[in-house]
């Protein structure tokens, strides 16, 4: 078996990566400080698959901490990088926090890549690092301007950090994925976002359909898009772990051209804001209490991708609708909550 280790394992897109990466023959193992992770997520995945999942409750920013992951485990041929803070309105609250965070993180779990001869490596990116591009759908080779908050240029730059190194390290393989805005939870209904207030917009959407809020706030209905909401490419959960089990094959197998590659994750459909919860509302039948509020600093009025790179190289296309995906995000809220038992 091969062994990976996941930083982050116990956040929502980790989580539903070990699943995914488990169930395609991989043995992972994750490190998470748990700060922002849940253990939760750990039981979800053993029930899902079977597998016990030992956890590292490790902060990446303390090199000898992380030193000792790899010292235990000196077969890991591969890490997935998720560990990072991610929350835009936090971000340009509190920029050092994040560069702190973000940047010694990466750069550690990196050096400990090269000390101990693990030469494949996926690095968690964001549209984010695309802001408030002209070019629709954007393509990997888009331009960057300038970031929209601090957490967008933590983005830019540890892709940037990703390719200086591995500029100097040609045995070393990574690869940047690019994804766009995951949202549903596992079909399962057994993992899920373990947070109870959550910034991400679906999650807020349920979280106020279950009562957990009063209501939800639309960040602008003045954008030039075709409702006055910002466009998001909205995308499963389950169809971004699996490009990472995708991702990580394609370099072990030498698949790739060049050893640092880039990939979009997105399905390819500019969603607003308003659609979303028209789509939430067809799906639950409940109408959502939301209003209309003023713009937010660090959003982007409108992004979505282009995925052909990935289609054609990776051998992956996103395999959920957007009513999936709002499915999947209401049954697990019902579940999360345990209000009764979801039949999925």
């Amino acid at each position: 078996m091969n062994k990976i280790l996941v930083t982050g394992g116990c956040g929502y897109i980790g989580g539903h990566t070990i699943v995914d990466l488990i169930q395609n023959g991989f043995e992972v193992i994750s490190v998470d400080d748990l700060s922002r992770g849940s253990l939760k997520m750990l039981e979800g995945i053993e029930k899902i698959t079977g597998k016990h999942v030992k956890n590292y409750k490790v902060n990446l920013c303390d090199l000898d901490d992380t030193e000792a992951i790899f010292l235990e485990n000196s077969d890991i041929v591969g890490v997935i990088h998720f560990a990072a803070f991610k929350s835009v309105p936090e971000s340009v609250k509190d920029p050092l926090g994040y560069f702190h965070n973000n940047f010694n993180s990466l750069i550690n779990i990196l050096q400990c890549a090269e000390e101990f001869d693990v030469d494949n490596f996926v690095f968690s990116s964001s549209c984010s690092v695309y802001g408030n591009t002209t070019e629709l759908p954007v393509v990997e080779e888009t331009a960057f301007p300038e970031p929209e908050s601090p957490y967008a240029r933590t983005k830019q730059v540890g892709e940037a950090i990703c390719r200086d190194f591995s500029d100097i390290n040609k045995h070393f393989n990574t690869i940047l994925l690019r994804y766009f805005n995951p949202v549903g939870a596992h079909p399962s209904g057994l993992i899920g976002e373990f947070q109870d207030l959550s910034e991400s917009v679906v999650p807020v959407i349920t979280q106020t359909a279950i009562g957990k809020r009063e209501s939800m706030t639309v960040f602008g209905n003045d954008y030039d898009t075709r409702d006055g909401s910002c466009v998001r490419d909205y995308i499963h959960v389950s169809d971004i772990a699996h490009a990472h089990t995708k991702a990580l094959q394609y370099i072990i197998d030498d698949r790739n051209k060049s050893n640092c590659e880039i990939f979009n994750l997105g399905t390819g459909n500019g969603v607003t804001v308003l659609e979303l919860i028209d789509a939430f509302e067809k799906v639950s039948g409940q109408k959502l209490n939301y209003k209309i509020g003023p713009r937010r600093a660090g959003d982007v009025v409108s992004v979505y991708a282009n995925n052909n790179k990935a289609r054609k190289l990776l051998g992956w296309e996103a395999q959920h609708d957007l009513i999936s995906m709002m499915d999947t995000a209401w049954k697990w809220e019902q579940a999360y909550a345990g209000k009764k038992a979801v039949a999925l």
